[in-house]
């Protein structure tokens, strides 16, 4: 696969360095992980709190890790208004970092839910049509697909979701339309090389 998306919250540091790892060794181009699960920040304020405060810290670890060797870091998903400032800082200076990088793509999900992309996109392409910049019967897949958070975020052909669930749970729901599914049982912080490596395996 060229690109892997591995769906399910609670990842750590050591998690995460163990599958970009494994995700350099195989050649991946593009990974993409959900860090800060939309739905975790629905939670009682206590677990949205945690959740966002361990995000910090590991951002700016994996932030480091990325840039020494070659990869490129994305963000997939609002950051206003439930992101913290600081948080949103971090994950900028991860960009920013991590820009002049040309090797793996690894893209953060951070309260990213793919249904409020997706109303985003319409409602982009509405204003466009009623400012007069696009006729409806230019719509089509490409024009909607150009108007995402991240346009050019490849399809992923393989999905992972971890922790023994089996639902995408709207994380990328445009793009994996056409995706490929493998469940471990596997959670975060317990996920890591092993599993991306048995789901690489499995899709091929």
């Amino acid at each position: 696969p060229g690109h892997v998306a591995i769906v399910g919250d609670g990842a750590d540091e050591a998690s995460l360095r163990d599958v970009v790892g494994a995700a350099l060794d195989v050649g991946l181009r593009w990974l993409t992980v959900e860090v800060v699960a939309a739905a975790s920040l629905g939670e009682p304020v206590a677990s949205t709190c945690e959740a966002l405060a361990a995000a910090e810290p590991m951002v700016v670890a994996i932030g480091r890790y990325a840039h020494d060797r070659g990869v490129r870091i994305r963000v997939l998903g609002r950051r206003e208004p439930r992101i913290p400032s600081r948080l949103q800082r971090v994950l900028s200076d991860a960009e920013a970092l991590t820009a002049g990088n040309h090797g793996l793509t690894l893209t953060l999900a951070v309260d990213h839910d793919g249904r409020v992309e997706l109303a985003d996109a319409i409602a982009a392409l509405a204003e466009e049509v009623r400012a007069g910049k696009l006729r409806p019967a230019a719509i089509d897949e490409d024009t909607v697909a150009a108007h995402l958070t991240v346009p050019d975020l490849p399809d992923p052909d393989l999905i992972v979701r971890t922790g023994g669930d089996t639902r995408t749970a709207g994380v990328l729901v445009w793009q994996s339309a056409y995706s490929e599914l493998v469940f471990t049982e596997a959670g975060w912080p317990r996920c890591g090389r092993a599993d991306l490596l048995d789901a690489v395996e499995e899709y091929q």
